[in-house]
């Protein structure tokens, strides 16, 4: 053995289990590849947490990576979208073994376009949080094995971090904060939902129609595939609907899952400034009562609730 291979043979068995990094790894963004996302971890090994929040996770997932069911992330009905108790949310951080500076990526089983949303809210609760540094896999597991990069069924476990949460609202708007939105024109209220949820004729956990004033930017329109597309052709697709940079765009849907998307897209991929969720949307808007666009009448409502229903029994 050389002499420099028994120093660093030294220092590597002084360090701790996991080193915080001063910054991001070279080559991080929010988005990552799997491609980038393998070179990563090969270059930095256990200074990255890599965290799985949806699938088959005993199945197989990426190594060395954790498991966090995203119903921890988020509520119980009626409503999963509202924010969790912020002693929970840091209580899940800590046994992640993640710190403020760790580097911490999201991984979604990839099924289809939707899932991202589970990965983007998540995300999203990570940076109110507190988290510095955040990336998402694009296209998920799926992608990565697609890839032919190695998976595994071991477990892994961490040591749990001291993580303190220090939520901030630089993200988030409030039922309240909304309808003042609303009622003075002060911000883009953006529907991330299918154009039929928009307009009405279809709704789950909420009241049909849309938030008054309201815009479509269904969340599909996003993807390639299972794949979010990149910063230029997400900059094109918005200015498309009408969006434009410099204002409050308030990404909504019906509980903030694929509202969460958007929010991503635009804030994170694309750097729009000033993007924010509305991470409870339909679901607590309309039970408080407040003005909507494509609300059906009462006699046209009953009428589509019964062909549900009775389109439910075959």
């Amino acid at each position: 053995m050389t002499r420099s291979f028994l120093l660093a043979a030294a220092v590597a068995f002084a360090l701790p289990p996991m080193t915080a990094l001063a910054e991001a790894p070279e080559g991080w963004s929010p988005l990552l590849e799997p491609a980038g996302l393998a070179a990563l971890l090969a270059a930095n090994g256990d200074d990255i947490r890599v965290v799985q929040i949806t699938g088959d996770y005993a199945a197989g997932h990426i190594p060395g990576s954790g498991w966090s069911p995203y119903a921890a992330w988020r509520s119980d009905m009626p409503n999963p979208g509202a924010l969790r108790d912020v002693d929970h949310l840091q209580a899940v951080v800590r046994e992640l073994g993640i710190d403020a500076d760790t580097p911490v990526v999201v991984v979604h089983s990839g099924r289809d376009a939707t899932d991202l949303g589970a990965a983007a809210r998540v995300y999203w609760t990570l940076k109110s949080l507190g988290v510095e540094d955040l990336a998402l896999l694009n296209g998920g597991l799926a992608a990565w094995t697609a890839a032919a990069l190695p998976v595994e069924t071991a477990p892994a476990s961490f040591f749990p971090s001291d993580f303190t949460a220090h939520w901030s609202d630089a993200w988030r708007s409030t039922t309240a904060e909304v309808a003042t939105l609303q009622a003075e024109g002060g911000a883009t209220l953006l529907d991330a939902r299918p154009a039929d949820f928009f307009d009405g004729i279809t709704w789950s956990v909420a009241s049909p129609g849309t938030i008054h004033g309201a815009d479509n930017l269904a969340y599909s329109d996003f993807f390639d595939g299972t794949r979010l597309v990149g910063a230029e052709r997400i900059r094109a697709v918005a200015a498309q609907a009408g969006l434009t940079d410099g204002t409050t765009t308030v990404s909504f849907c019906n509980t903030g899952h694929w509202a969460a998307i958007n929010w991503f897209a635009l804030s994170e991929v694309a750097g729009y400034d000033d993007v924010r969720l509305y991470a409870e949307s339909m679901a607590e808007y309309t039970a408080d009562d407040l003005p909507l666009d494509n609300a059906p009448n009462r006699l046209v409502y009953a009428y589509r609730a019964t062909t549900r229903w009775v389109s439910g029994l075959f």
